[in-house]
C-alpha cells in the first residue's frame, strides 16, 4: 500500500518517529486498500482542549481525534483526513495505565486511523468491534491488549 502521512508538530512534548508514526497507521489499514493519505498533527494540551471543545462540545483535553475526509461520494481519493493527538495526555495516560508510551502512542494512531476508515465507538456494539480491531492490530505490532489489566 502506498501511504503518505503529513506530521505538524505543535508540541514540546517528546513525539515518536516518522518511521513508527507510519507504521502504526499503515497496520490499521485494510489489506485491500492501495492508497491512503493522513494528515497528523501533534499538538499542545491547549490546542486540544480548544479543538475538544469546538468539534465535540467537551470541556477539557483528550488524547486523541479524528477528523475523517467529507469528500462527495463520487469523488475517488486516498485522502483519509486528520488525526491530532496531544503528546501531555498520551504521555500522562501511558503513566496512570502502567504502558510504555510507544506502546500508548501506537494504540492512539491504530485507534484515530480507524475513525477515519469509519469505525466507532458510541454504542456497545460498535465499542465491541472497534476494540476488537484495535486489539488484533496492536498484536500484530508487538504490543498487548491495550485496555484493563493486559495492557502493556
Amino acid at each position: 500500500m502506498k501511504l503518505h502521512v503529513d506530521i505538524q508538530t505543535a508540541c514540546v512534548e517528546p513525539i515518536p518517529e516518522e518511521e513508527d508514526i507510519c507504521s502504526w497507521i499503515a497496520a490499521a489499514m485494510p489489506p485491500e486498500r492501495e492508497q491512503a493519505e493522513v494528515s497528523v498533527r501533534l499538538v499542545s494540551e491547549e490546542e486540544m482542549t480548544e479543538l475538544n471543545q469546538t468539534w465535540r462540545g467537551k470541556s477539557g483535553s483528550t488524547n486523541v481525534l479524528s477528523f475523517p475526509s467529507d469528500l462527495p461520494e463520487d469523488i475517488d481519493s486516498p485522502l483519509l483526513g486528520d488525526i491530532v493527538i496531544c503528546a501531555a495526555v498520551v504521555a500522562r495516560e501511558a503513566a496512570q495505565q502502567n504502558k510504555t508510551e510507544t506502546a500508548h502512542w501506537s494504540h492512539m494512531f491504530v485507534h484515530g486511523s480507524l475513525h477515519l476508515l469509519g469505525y466507532d465507538h458510541v454504542e456497545d456494539q460498535e465499542a465491541t468491534i472497534m476494540e476488537a480491531m484495535e486489539t488484533d492490530i496492536l498484536n500484530r505490532l508487538g504490543f498487548t491488549c491495550p485496555y484493563g489489566s493486559q495492557a502493556q
